[in-house]
Formats: structure tokens, C-alpha cells, sequence
């Protein structure tokens, strides 16, 4: 079977203060709770850290997601895109 893969959305982050933050390019809310957001986007998964967090709008069709808290940090994970080789120094140090 065929998997058709969905164009990507522009990913963007923008951060207000460091209280109101507005990401774009998001698939789906993983989890969340007071200390830490983790979002499935289009670049990978982002892990956000802070105190009071809250997801204020979730717009699935649109891919956007609304939050508000103290923001500490925001993390990606590391992902492979499909069909890379993996380099010489990866290979050697397996």
C-alpha cells in the first residue's frame, strides 16, 4: 500500500515576553502539563519547558497551537529524514 505523505506546513515559532507563544506547522499536541508541552510538528517532535503552561488554542485544521505560561525553553528532537545516508563518523562510531 501507497502512504501519501501531506505537504509541509511553514513551521514557525513566535514568542511573546516569554508568556505567549504561537507555533505553527504542528500535527498534534503529544502531551502537556503544567511544566512541559511536547508538540509533534513537521520538524520533529519540540519539548517546551516553563511553569503554568497552558495550551490557550488548539487549531488542528490550521496547524496551530496558542500557549501561555512562563516559557523556559523549547527542544527539538533529532530526526532522519528519509533516504539519508548516515556518514562516514556515524558508521565508525556504532
Amino acid at each position: 500500500m501507497i502512504e501519501e505523505r501531506q505537504p509541509l506546513r511553514a513551521h514557525k515559532i513566535s514568542l511573546s515576553n516569554r508568556s505567549l507563544g504561537v507555533i505553527t506547522g504542528v500535527k498534534d499536541v503529544v502531551s502537556f502539563d503544567l511544566n512541559e508541552i511536547i508538540l509533534d510538528t513537521d520538524q520533529g517532535l519540540l519539548m517546551i519547558k516553563g511553569k503554568n503552561l497552558h495550551v490557550k488554542k488548539l487549531l488542528v485544521e490550521k496547524g496551530e497551537v496558542e500557549i501561555t505560561g512562563k516559557i523556559d525553553s523549547f527542544l527539538y528532537s533529532n530526526i532522519e529524514e528519509p533516504g539519508k545516508k548516515e556518514g562516514l563518523l556515524g558508521r565508525l562510531l556504532k
